[in-house]
């Protein structure tokens, strides 16, 4: 494609540590990866699909980057945001937005013998939220460089950890509302491995955090100086703590 805004200036966005992210014009820049094909074959996909949920690719530019629309609205990058994005609306919408992307992957070849096409990075920093006059609402998902066959109930568990806030400054009786309003909001079938699946990808991520930075890769190591690593190893063990109120709950 012809790139017409490549003479736009850059400016970095805020919020990334792993990926140098910029926006030029009405696009955004991302380095390519491993990923960089299959991140392209499923966002056409949902375009064909006319879902508005995630960004357009068009292409990569003259450096090898990645081109992706712009999507106008607020990035909840920072630690504390308006009410509004985790009040229990916004928690409804991100759960049915994702149960909309997942059925629309269900059955493609880009599933191919899994369940879905999962995002794997579901947070409120990757998500654009917008004000449709009754507060700020999750509209679209950014960030899919971690997107692959999986099952839906690893979407749905990685949304209860991020969006639920679970951890220790969260109070169990509200976090195991917030985690069922998730999945009734999803309309989750497999309940029963929810909250083993939540403390999966808790204690994937402090060790592949901690790996990478032992191996020296820059983006791991700056998580790992940011406090990442201690702070999901103290979200594990919350959960796990409290894995009989949550279960209960979803029972």
């Amino acid at each position: 494609m012809t790139d017409q805004a490549a003479d736009e200036p850059e400016r970095p966005l805020p919020g990334g540590f792993v990926n140098t992210v910029v926006r030029v014009g009405d696009t955004v820049r991302r380095p390519a990866t491993a990923a960089s094909g299959f991140v392209r074959d499923l966002l056409r996909h949902l375009e064909r699909c006319r879902w508005t949920g995630a960004p357009r690719h068009l292409g990569f530019d003259d450096r090898g980057r990645e081109i992706l629309t712009f999507i106008e609205g607020h990035v909840a990058w920072e630690e504390y945001q308006p009410a509004d994005v985790r009040s229990d609306e916004s928690l409804v919408a991100a759960a049915r937005l994702v149960r909309e992307f997942h059925d629309l992957t269900a059955g493609s070849g880009l599933a191919g013998d899994r369940e879905v096409v999962c995002h794997n990075d579901l947070s409120p920093k990757n998500t654009v939220y917008r004000d449709p006059g009754t507060g700020l609402r999750p509209v679209a998902f950014i960030d899919w460089d971690l997107a692959a066959p999986g099952a839906r109930v690893h979407d749905v568990a990685h949304l209860c950890w991020q969006y639920a806030g679970l951890g220790p400054r969260a109070d169990v009786d509200e976090a195991a509302r917030r985690v069922r309003l998730i999945a009734d909001a999803y309309e989750l079938a497999d309940r029963a491995v929810l909250v083993e699946t939540i403390l999966w990808w808790q204690d994937r991520c402090w060790r592949g955090i901690a790996a990478g930075a032992d191996a020296g890769e820059p983006a791991m190591m700056r998580l790992r100086a940011s406090g990442a690593v201690d702070g999901v190893r103290a979200a594990h063990r919350w959960t796990a703590g409290h894995r009989p109120v949550l279960q209960r709950v979803l029972a």
